[in-house]
């Protein structure tokens, strides 16, 4: 299930593209065509990737045209935005000359990824 649906929040148009705000005309249309050419019915047919390119299209919708994408700016500009989630359980401990004191915030921690992919 998408996090988004769980929430009832919409999802990011930009996230969903996959571009940066900054991103040109130009970059949005071709992230665009990337992911339709990926997720197009007649390539694959599951209700995930019906889902995913309506969100596609409806964000490629919102971003091509100025206006809405201006709009859409001002909206993101006036909500906070979300800070990442602490890390649990892992703590630093900073040595330093006047002996060991715990670290004000906690190590990020990154390890190996695997990736699979289910179809």
């Amino acid at each position: 299930m998408d996090t988004w649906k769980a929430t009832g929040a919409a999802p990011d148009h930009y996230d969903v593209l996959g571009v940066d705000p900054s991103a040109s005309a130009e970059r949005i249309t071709s992230a665009y065509r990337r992911l339709v050419r990926r997720l197009h019915p007649d390539t694959r047919s599951d209700e995930v990737t019906e889902e995913a390119l309506a969100r596609v299209l409806d964000a490629y919708e919102t971003l091509r045209d100025p206006a809405a994408r201006a709009a859409l700016d001002r909206r993101r500009r006036a909500t906070p935005a979300a800070s990442p989630a602490p890390v649990r359980g892992v703590t630093a401990v900073v040595t330093t000359a006047a002996g060991l004191f715990p670290a004000r915030t906690p190590l990020l921690r990154a390890g190996p990824v695997r990736v699979e992919r289910t179809l």
